[in-house]
């Protein structure tokens, strides 16, 4: 009989999580004994069986502003972590951002946000995009990563605890290698890939190079990184918020859709919508005092 964890979790910024709540769900589904992993926070316990209304509940858990993930208690702690960067370890689509600065934002913002939810083909859509940068001086890529991008909440102490516990970490995005190399930098991830914006005599040329990196790459960097590191695809954590991001998540041992887009949220199990990044350690039982700040 396959063991499960059920754990419960609020916004840390706004800690709610009610005692008598954990109690009523524990004692419905025959759970054993509730460990709180942060005070008002967050609340995780085993049961040996999946219940019929998972998911009736967790509606009902939405509701009030609290995050219902329920995974396998075997294989919990995972090993490697790859992640997606624009509006997951940023609060920002990088793409965006840089169109604001050409004057072309709310067009840019349109096609990015149909993409996202899967209604457009990626590739297309990117070149579009990037198609619209044409002309645009390459020195604002700096200026927009030191003046309009902030990391997500959770985000070092998510891969500063991990990486403590000896896992990998990779960030891999649909975005750009001049973004995923800072924001990798800074958040300390052990490796970045992405797409690359095509500059020439200091402008954007309004192409991006081949080949482009969107969904399938990133189920590629999946596979090439844990076969090279001699891991499982059970043994990953993987989360994101953009349709792209889908083949990745229903490949890894647990994918996180992180305040992700309705359509995206739908086919994933793992679903976070009102804890930050650190919420990745409690579904995987770490408690606060584990983390690493």
């Amino acid at each position: 009989m396959m063991m499960h964890s059920v754990t419960l979790l609020t916004s840390p910024k706004k800690p709610h999580l009610d005692a008598a709540l954990v109690d009523s769900l524990r004692n419905a589904w025959g759970g054993g004994d509730a460990f709180w992993l942060a005070p008002d926070e967050a609340a995780t316990f085993d049961m040996k069986r999946m219940p019929g209304n998972q998911w009736d509940i967790w509606a009902e858990c939405q509701g009030m502003g609290v995050d219902l993930v329920i995974v396998p208690s075997e294989g919990r702690r995972k090993k490697m972590l790859l992640a997606d960067m624009d509006s997951t370890m940023i609060q920002q689509e990088c793409i965006d951002e840089l169109a604001d600065e050409a004057g072309v934002g709310d067009r840019v913002k349109d096609i990015t946000a149909r993409a996202m939810n899967g209604e457009l083909d990626f590739e297309a859509a990117l070149r579009e995009r990037v198609g619209l940068l044409e002309g645009l001086d390459g020195a604002v890529i700096g200026r927009v990563l030191d003046q309009r991008i902030t990391h997500m909440p959770g985000g070092k102490t998510l891969l500063a605890t991990m990486k403590a516990g000896g896992a990998y970490t990779a960030l891999v995005s649909g975005g750009f290698t001049a973004f995923t190399a800072a924001v990798g930098a800074a958040l300390g991830f052990d490796e970045n890939r992405a797409n690359t914006l095509l500059i020439a005599d200091g402008k954007l040329t309004g192409q991006v190079g081949t080949p482009i990196l969107g969904r399938q790459a990133k189920v590629d960097a999946l596979e090439q990184i844990t076969a090279r590191l001699g891991l499982s695809e059970a043994d990953v954590i993987a989360v994101g918020d953009g349709a792209n991001d889908l083949g990745m998540l229903h490949r890894a041992g647990m994918g996180v859709a992180l305040h992700a887009k309705p359509a995206v949220a739908a086919e994933c199990d793992v679903r976070i919508n009102f804890g930050d990044l650190t919420a990745l350690l409690y579904v995987q039982g770490y408690a606060k005092d584990d983390f690493v700040v």
